[in-house]
C-alpha cells in the first residue's frame, strides 16, 4: 500500500485506540489487609481498556492504564476490590473472604438412626410415643390404656425426648465448629478455642433464625467480650 494511503489509516488508528497508545504504567502493591503480607497472583484488569496483569511473587504490579481509568483487583477466597487509578503507585488491600467451613458430619445419619429407633419402638405396640390423643381411647381403647400404662410406652417418651435433643445437637454443631471459630477469631490454640466454646455455644432455636452474616456477627462479639474478660474470672455470657 503505498504511504501516502497509509498515513490516514495510522491516524484514525491512533484516534480510535488511544488507550493503548497513551496510557501509562500503573504500578503499585497488594497486600492481604490488616497485615504485612504480601498477595501474589492477584490479577489486575483495567476495566477501560480490559488489559488484564497479575502481582509477582512480591505483590507488585504493572498495567497500563490512564489517570481516572478504574483497576479491578481479584484473588480466589479474597473479596473483589476496585480501585481508580489516580496517576501514583496504588497500594491495594485485600479482605479475606469469610466462609463457613464444610465439615461432614453425620447428622442426617443420626436422624435416620433415632427414627429407626422409634420405628422400632411402634412396631411393638408403642404407637404415638406414649402421648396417645383423646380419640386413641374410642377408636382403639387398649392402645390407649397400653401408651399410658405400659412398659414401653415409657421408655419411648423418654426416647422420643432424647432423640430431640441430639438432633437439635447434632444441627448446632454442623453449623458451629472448630474450625469456623478459629477462622473468624483468629485462634489457633484449640484449647482456647474449646474454652470459648464452652463458654458461648448458640441454641437450636437462634439458628434457625439466624443466616451465617448472624451467626459470624455473634461469634464476634461474644468473642471480643470473652477476650477482654476471661482472665478476670466471672463471665457472663452476653446473648
Amino acid at each position: 500500500m503505498p504511504l501516502k494511503h497509509l498515513l490516514p489509516f495510522l491516524f484514525l488508528l491512533m484516534l480510535c485506540c488511544p488507550f493503548y497508545v497513551n496510557a501509562q504504567e500503573a504500578k503499585g502493591t497488594t497486600y492481604r489487609k490488616i497485615s504485612n503480607d504480601r498477595l501474589s497472583a492477584v490479577k489486575v484488569t483495567n476495566l477501560k481498556n480490559r488489559i488484564s496483569a497479575t502481582s509477582d511473587e512480591l505483590g507488585n504490579y504493572t498495567i497500563k492504564a490512564n489517570p481516572g481509568d478504574t483497576l479491578e483487583f481479584t484473588k480466589l477466597d479474597y473479596t473483589v476490590q476496585k480501585q481508580e487509578y489516580e496517576g501514583f503507585s496504588m497500594i491495594v488491600y485485600m479482605q479475606p473472604e469469610f466462609k463457613l467451613a464444610e465439615v461432614r458430619i453425620t447428622g442426617q445419619t443420626k436422624k435416620q438412626e433415632l427414627k429407626e429407633i422409634m420405628g422400632a419402638y411402634r412396631s411393638k405396640g408403642t404407637f404415638y410415643n406414649g402421648k396417645p390423643p383423646a380419640l386413641s381411647f374410642l377408636t382403639s381403647p387398649i392402645t390407649g390404656f397400653y401408651e399410658l400404662f405400659g412398659k414401653n410406652p415409657g421408655r419411648a417418651r423418654r426416647f422420643a425426648t432424647f432423640a430431640k435433643r441430639e438432633v437439635e445437637a447434632s444441627e448446632v454443631d454442623r453449623r458451629y465448629n472448630k474450625p469456623l471459630v478459629m477462622r473468624i477469631t483468629g485462634l489457633t490454640d484449640t484449647t482456647q478455642v474449646q474454652k470459648f466454646m464452652d463458654y458461648w455455644r448458640p441454641s437450636f432455636e437462634d439458628l434457625k433464625i439466624w443466616a451465617d452474616y448472624d451467626l459470624i456477627k455473634h461469634i464476634k462479639s461474644n468473642f471480643e467480650y470473652f477476650r477482654k474478660e476471661g482472665d478476670k474470672g466471672g463471665l457472663q455470657k452476653l446473648y
